[in-house]
């Protein structure tokens, strides 16, 4: 009961929606960005192990760390320890029993994906070479709504991003990994972005491209063709965790909050986006945590895999900064959610979660 009465509380925080001045909607995901480092900074227990900090604890302490966890965070991630905090919202800290978790079962990426997307948990959906998504998701759906259609695009790192969105079926372009950018008409940028995704560095080799090309893509798309909606995917954080380089997980860490902020900074200075776009920010899965070294790992066998985050800044986020409200919400959520944000009820033919902010009473 207690819960269910703070839920309601939480909830009503975001009433004002049904006066929605949302009219894009920017949905930002960093793959496997653990909750600990957003809210807490870099953990000095993993900094200090010689496995993982990449034989230079020197430099992760000179940048990130401060014995006051505040300003740790911050130090990390500083778009969203000022301006988010300040005008946003963020939920996710366990500390506060704030809680986000996938519902899937299985904690890794495609089902998470799959999730975010379609606000329903597939059971079916259990590997990350699972063939293109059968189920619909919601920037499909919002391309098939009239105001919208063909003004909706992705960008992804990894290349499972044509098959999560099933861009075949779906109409929509995704161009993730080494797709090339901007169709048959690419702009000059998008030329040399091109030539210059085929000339980088492959640490993934053709699986995944750095975020760099992906940032930059998705940038010169929202510059020169205005979509509407606009899903952009990271992926370092979680290459980097793998592979155990625990510095740069945290400078990737960082460098999408410094996205964040540049996204932001050009919405904000666009006429036709000004206060009138939202951004939504969030993560595929979580990784382990209670044994340190699980840091790098995730999946149903690490406990804690499937604790998660969410931010959400625009002119309809209330700012309410850090969500310190004890709550359960679900990843499944997020799908309607996106879709009540800008305006529409998300119907498919499998189920749909009801959104986070449920109490949204907004027009088709």
């Amino acid at each position: 009961m207690k819960i269910f009465k703070l839920f309601s509380v939480f909830l009503l925080g975001f009433s004002f929606v049904s006066r929605s001045q949302t009219q894009n909607i920017i949905i930002i995901t960093t793959d496997g960005f653990r909750w600990q480092e957003l809210f807490g900074g870099m953990d000095s227990a993993i900094a200090n192990n010689g496995k993982f900090n990449e034989d230079d604890s020197d430099y992760l302490y000179q940048k990130f760390w401060d014995p006051d966890v505040l300003e740790r965070r911050k130090k990390l991630m500083p778009f969203f320890w000022s301006t988010i905090e300040k005008e946003g919202t963020i939920m996710g800290n366990r500390n506060y029993a704030n809680k986000v978790n996938n519902a899937n079962p299985y904690w890794f990426s495609y089902p998470g994906y799959s999730e975010i997307m379609t606000g329903y948990s597939d059971t079916a959906i259990n590997s990350n070479g699972y063939p293109p998504n059968p189920h619909t998701n919601v920037l499909e759906f919002l391309n098939k709504q009239k105001k919208l259609k063909g003004k909706v695009a992705a960008f992804a790192a990894w290349n499972a991003f044509d098959r999560i969105l099933n861009e075949g079926r779906s109409g929509i372009p995704v161009i993730n990994a080494f797709d090339e950018t901007g169709g048959s008409k690419p702009t000059a940028n998008e030329k040399l972005l091109n030539q210059m995704l085929k000339d980088s560095y492959k640490p993934w080799h053709e699986g995944e491209c750095l975020d760099v090309f992906t940032h930059y893509a998705a940038m010169e798309w929202l510059k020169k063709r205005k979509p509407r909606v606009l899903y952009i995917s990271y992926g370092e954080t979680d290459e980097w965790a793998h592979a155990g380089k625990y510095g740069s997980y945290l400078d990737a860490a960082h460098q999408v909050d410094a996205w964040i902020r540049e996204i932001w900074d050009f919405v904000q200075s666009n006429p036709r986006y000004r206060n009138k776009t939202t951004l939504f920010i969030t993560t595929d899965h979580g990784r382990g945590d209670k044994i340190k070294k699980e840091w790098t790992s995730h999946g149903s066998n690490i406990e804690g895999a499937d604790q998660i985050w969410l931010a959400v800044l625009g002119p309809d986020s209330p700012a309410r900064g850090e969500e310190k409200t004890e709550v359960q919400l679900w990843q499944k959520q997020f799908a309607q959610t996106i879709a009540n944000l800008i305006g529409f009820t998300f119907k498919a033919d499998h189920p749909v979660a009801d959104p986070v902010l449920h109490v949204l009473k907004m027009k088709k």
